[in-house]
């Protein structure tokens, strides 16, 4: 009993001092990362964005206001610009076309005259080439003459030397085929010649006119080179104008222009503002877009005819 008592006892201390070992090391473990990891941690998140993203909005906001008023000042000089180069090349266009309606319809007579002047010299130049074509056909049909009637006198030799019937009759129908081949070509002479006939009517009338019309086209021609001397100068200077004007125009807007002159009777496609009405329709402007036009910050297009719209004070800088 007293050896069982002795081992219980020494199991007791055998087991006492190894819990409190594990005490240790656990309260070693739990105690140090948490306070350490949690501050850092803490510390992190607390200063970094806060700085970062204060700097990044107040750059943003100081950006903005600097950059839009300076484009909005580019936009409207440009799109003023392009109304007085629309404006001024609209001017120099109209003064071209009055300087071509003083020609009147000389230019369109003289075209005229010379399309006719060709169209009679290939006439002619056809006629002359059908009467070639037919003359070699009536040569033809007399060699076919010639040969049929040696045929013919070929085939009254053979007659005289017949055996018999038959042959006598294949012979006799030989000649009849020959005599209408000889008809039948003769026939077609006549019908050639009758032809070429009139067609040399046709080219001694044609030959006519056509000295008429060249006569006429160099009557024209001098009345046209007499005016076009006159106002040669005044139009090669408006042509480089009105080029000079086109480099400050956008594609866009030439084509779009050119396509309402070709419409329009008048040719205008850029038009002022009068009484409150459209210069070319006469139609009546809303109050609204009159005041757009003012602004000159856009390119307003009259709602009727399709015209360009500008204000007085273009035209005066355009007139200056």
């Amino acid at each position: 009993m007293a050896k069982k008592a002795q081992e219980k006892v020494e199991k007791k201390v055998d087991k006492k001092p190894k819990a409190t070992t594990a005490k240790k090391t656990k309260t070693k473990v739990e105690v140090k990362p948490k306070t350490k990891t949690t501050k850092k941690v803490k510390n992190k998140v607390e200063k970094k964005p806060k700085a970062k993203v204060t700097k990044k909005v107040k750059e943003k906001v100081e950006d903005k206001p600097k950059v839009k008023p300076i484009e909005k000042t580019e936009e409207e000089i440009t799109i003023e610009q392009k109304l007085i180069a629309l404006y001024s090349l609209q001017q120099v266009d109209s003064q071209i076309d009055k300087i071509r309606i003083v020609r009147g319809e000389l230019p369109l007579e003289v075209q005229d005259l010379e399309d006719e002047v060709a169209g009679l010299e290939t006439r002619i130049n056809n006629y002359k080439e059908e009467t070639d074509s037919l003359k070699s056909q009536i040569s033809d049909k007399e060699n076919a003459m010639k040969e049929s009637e040696t045929m013919i006198k070929k085939y009254e030799k053979q007659q005289m030397n017949v055996r018999n019937n038959r042959e006598y009759d294949s012979l006799s129908k030989e000649i009849e085929f020959q005599t209408l081949e000889i008809q039948l070509s003769e026939k077609r002479i006549k019908e050639f010649n009758f032809k070429l006939e009139t067609i040399k009517e046709e080219i001694d009338n044609s030959n006519a006119d056509l000295t008429e019309r060249k006569i006429d086209l160099k009557i024209k021609k001098a009345e046209l080179n007499d005016i076009v001397a006159d106002t040669e100068k005044e139009e090669n200077h408006l042509l480089t104008s009105s080029t000079d004007n086109q480099k400050y125009i956008e594609d866009r807007l030439l084509t779009a222009y050119q396509r309402i002159r070709k419409n329009a009777r008048n040719g205008l496609a850029v038009v002022m503002v009068e009484r409150d009405a459209c210069g070319g329709c006469f139609n009546k402007i809303p109050p609204q877009s009159q005041l757009d036009i003012r602004m000159h910050k856009k390119i307003i297009v009259c709602e009727y005819c399709g015209r360009i719209l500008v204000d007085e004070n273009i035209s005066e800088l355009v007139k200056k």
